[in-house]
């Protein structure tokens, strides 16, 4: 069992499970389901718990690599890691494949995918859609394009990203050491584990040091994906996914490993970002409308009565009543244009006017926040 001494693992419905390279890599190369099975396992009983969770995993370099005679005197150029990571992709969704019965959906993404509103929007749609088919979502960065990343080894920022792109309501953070030190515990042998990070300080980042070496994130990495966590209003678990002891522990509630505490509240800190982010449109709505917004509903096209701006699909929109009153602001599904065509028609009728849909509403209800609301809430 891990040194850290044990503490509960904050609620939580949905997380996102992040895997490093180091868990999966077998020692002759390729992937090996050593530590991968506990994981699965802990993600199984989760699921028949009734909880949802995302798997971001790294490994797709590695798994490539060994599929070539060659591989491991491949180029360690930008390029050959791409091609290395596009041969790899496969064998790493079939790693995870063999230990659910559930269907596993490969989302690989980058962060631009996530800046990018419209791209936003889209891989939050898909994930979302996937959790609610009871599918197993296994994202990864897109090697194979994303150039930045295999510089820099981001899979604890994407990770981190990813868990406020679904909303998540906790980060956990597989990794090969029981969690964050007072130092480098190989070179200090005084060094002390810290179980609570109630706030990341530059202290607290030194503490982490540099990268590590297999994976190409190490502990500092792991802590800035928890930084940004945070600000999300996101705890993140960061514990020691080569301890059997300690992964079982966490179907049960109890982290044996660092836990770094969220800043503020998860819904409100997303909601803040709407109610305050500059809209390039207009949705005037019927009283009907008003009324099904304020008991929390989403914004169905039949209750729109007009369109205004030239608005892409991601973008903010002010919802507003047939007085000019601003209702709500959230993230059109539609872009203008689209959005003028469907307007009051039934949910129903979108595919047949537009010859495609998105979504039944017109804004989703998880991207809608209400202005007359106390800012706090």
């Amino acid at each position: 069992m891990s040194t850290f001494a044990s503490q509960p693992l904050p609620a939580w419905k949905r997380a996102v499970l992040k895997v490093g390279s180091s868990l999966l890599a077998a020692d002759g190369g390729g992937l090996s389901p050593r530590f991968a099975l506990g994981l699965a396992q802990f993600v199984l009983t989760s699921r028949q718990a009734g909880r949802e969770v995302v798997i971001v995993s790294s490994g797709a370099v590695a798994a490539g690599r060994a599929l070539l005679a060659n591989g491991k005197d491949a180029a360690a150029t930008i390029a050959a890691k791409q091609a290395l990571a596009a041969l790899g992709q496969a064998q790493l969704i079939a790693l995870w494949q063999r230990f659910f019965e559930a269907p596993v959906a490969q989302v690989l993404l980058t962060h631009d995918d996530l800046r990018n509103r419209r791209r936003y929007l889209n891989a939050r749609s898909a994930l979302l859609e996937l959790l609610r088919l009871g599918a197993v979502p296994v994202v990864n960065e897109n090697d194979t394009v994303a150039v930045d990343e295999l510089k820099l080894g981001d899979n604890d920022n994407l990770a981190a990203a990813v868990a406020s792109l679904v909303d998540a309501d906790v980060l956990l953070i597989a990794t090969d050491i029981g969690g964050l030190y007072s130092a480098h515990p190989q070179h200090h042998p005084d060094a002390v584990p810290l179980t609570y990070i109630r706030t990341i300080t530059p202290d607290v980042l030194a503490m982490a040091g540099a990268a590590g070496a297999l994976g190409t994130g190490g502990m500092r990495t792991k802590v800035e994906a928890a930084d940004k966590a945070a600000m999300a209003g996101i705890a993140t678990a960061l514990f020691c996914g080569r301890d059997a002891a300690t992964v079982a522990a966490l179907a049960q509630g109890v982290l044996h490993g660092s836990l770094f505490a969220a800043q503020g509240n998860r819904l409100s800190s997303r909601k803040q970002w709407l109610r305050h982010a500059p809209v390039s449109g207009t949705l005037t709505v019927d009283a009907g409308a008003q009324a099904a917004l304020l008991r929390g509903a989403s914004l169905l096209p039949g209750g729109v009565r007009r369109v205004a701006g030239d608005f892409r699909r991601g973008d903010v929109v002010l919802v507003c009543n047939e007085a000019g009153d601003a209702l709500a602001h959230g993230l059109a599904q539609y872009n203008a244009q689209d959005s003028a065509r469907i307007t009051g028609q039934h949910s129903r009728d979108i595919e047949r006017v537009l010859g495609f849909r998105y979504d039944e509403a017109m804004i989703h209800r998880d991207d809608l926040v209400l202005l007359q609301q106390d800012a706090t809430a």
